[in-house]
């Protein structure tokens, strides 16, 4: 049983299909359980039944990839629909999706091209007016606010004009929604970036982990005091995986343990956020339960922490 008000009803991980049977037999202290909400758009089916003894037991935060809220060529209608459906059907704690775009379809055509990955926006102006466009479009259809997560990304654009920050923070405030705040995608692109300034004058070499991580973690800091605590409803927390080639980028895959980097960012979270709901996630080469179950003590114990108490904490790069 979780206590409310205490530091695990904050603390949630993100339920995989290999792990529900056994979340259900064990049913830990949790205070909430994320799910792909794409996972749950059929009509019936084993996985809603499981979705439906999950709700019976835990809060239930629903986290889309297919949206597409940054699309110049709108939100799809009938994906919208899916997803007002099952928000009626379980009431979910929380809505978010990505603040990036997945699909395009050329004018007068009734046919979209879906990418396979989470495409990255253009920091413009142009692009917000889409963007806060879309959310308000969401938001009318699923009576709620919705919020949007900062992405991992592996590009930029020549004309991007407005620090990300700023641009989520503006969109935040125009749309009326909150920010997903993912402090692992924040450390992989300080990263990258720190990876590549070292490729520019250096090519083919593998830069420094430790200079990396300090430079990203400045980065993150810096981009942390730098949103409003009103405008965060959640906080993501997930491990990266290191490249195996010098001229490689470093992935958020969600394939590891949190970092010690993310873990320190997120004290500072809690500092400057104050206490805010939030998610271990983990999607590739998923542990046992238990793994991810400790990964939410170790969140828990970082509140604790914040609160004043005593907690032991030990994590692995």
């Amino acid at each position: 049983m979780t206590l409310p008000g205490s530091p695990q009803s904050l603390v949630g991980i993100g339920l995989r299909q290999p792990h529900a049977q056994a979340l259900l037999a064990l049913r830990p202290p949790l205070g909430f359980v994320e799910l792909h909400s794409e996972n749950f758009f059929a009509d019936g089916g084993a996985n809603l039944q499981a979705l439906d003894e999950v709700r019976a037991h835990y809060p239930v935060s629903l986290h889309g990839v297919g949206l597409s809220l940054g699309s110049a060529s709108g939100v799809d209608a009938a994906h919208l629909d899916k997803l007002a459906r099952l928000v009626v059907r379980i009431d979910p704690v929380r809505v978010s999706d990505h603040a990036c775009f997945a699909r395009v379809a050329a004018p007068g055509s009734p046919q979209a091209v879906h990418a396979s990955d989470l495409l990255p926006l253009a920091f413009t102006t142009a692009s917000q007016e889409i963007l806060v466009r879309n959310i308000q479009q969401v938001q009318d259809r699923l009576q709620r606010p919705i919020l949007i997560e900062n992405l991992s990304a592996y590009m930029a654009y020549e004309d991007d004009s407005i620090p990300e920050a700023e641009f989520l923070v503006q969109t935040c405030r125009r749309a009326g929604c909150q920010l997903l705040l993912d402090l692992n995608n924040l450390v992989v692109n300080g990263l990258n970036r720190a990876r590549r300034a070292t490729w520019q004058t250096a090519p083919g070499t593998e830069p420094d982990r430790d200079h990396a991580l300090a430079k990203a973690r400045v980065e993150a800091l810096d981009f942390l005091w730098s949103i409003p605590p009103s405008l965060v409803g959640e906080i993501h927390l997930a491990g990266f995986r290191w490249p195996d080639q010098a001229d490689r980028l470093v992935i958020d895959d969600h394939s590891q343990r949190v970092s010690p980097t993310v873990w320190d960012i997120y004290e500072q979270a809690l500092t400057h956020l104050g206490e805010i709901p939030t998610l271990i996630e983990w999607d590739v080469d998923l542990p046992p339960l238990a793994v991810l179950l400790d990964e939410a003590r170790l969140a828990a114990q970082a509140i604790t922490r914040q609160r004043g108490g005593e907690a032991d904490f030990e994590a692995d790069e």
